[in-house]
């Protein structure tokens, strides 16, 4: 089933999400200070792309240089990528197939917006 909503997911959302982050991953690149920042956008265009059968959790040794680097990174990219996030789930959530594909994309927002401190596991490790 994970494959089959992930199948559908890229074809409706996740590839423009993945796009998205990408690029704003490429731009975050050209500034040396905000590199750590690129290699996040990286990471999150990833589960932008195939986020069923992946959970998102608290990076255990997260500390004040994650928080710090959030409010950062809320205020380079987060607010583009949450408002590109809520566009996307506004377009899904217009047909029944795509509900599910919006209420995933709404569950990004918070890690679109503060990516700094969590780390993308396997569903199966993110309860164990």
């Amino acid at each position: 089933m994970r494959t089959i909503l992930n199948i559908i997911w890229v074809v409706l959302s996740g590839f423009w999400l993945a796009a998205a982050y990408l690029l704003v991953g490429v731009l975050l690149l050209i500034p040396i200070v905000t590199i750590p920042y690129s290699v996040a956008c990286f990471r999150l265009a990833n589960y932008a792309f195939w986020p069923f059968g992946r959970e998102v959790v608290s990076h255990p040794r997260a500390g004040v240089g994650s928080a710090v680097g959030n409010v950062i990174w809320f205020l380079i990219a987060g607010i583009p990528l949450a408002i590109a996030h809520l566009a996307s789930a506004a377009a899904l959530a217009v047909t029944i197939i795509g509900l599910p594909m919006a209420w995933a994309d709404i569950k990004m927002i918070p890690l679109a917006m503060f990516p700094l401190g969590k780390v993308i596991v396997p569903s199966r490790r993110a309860f164990a």
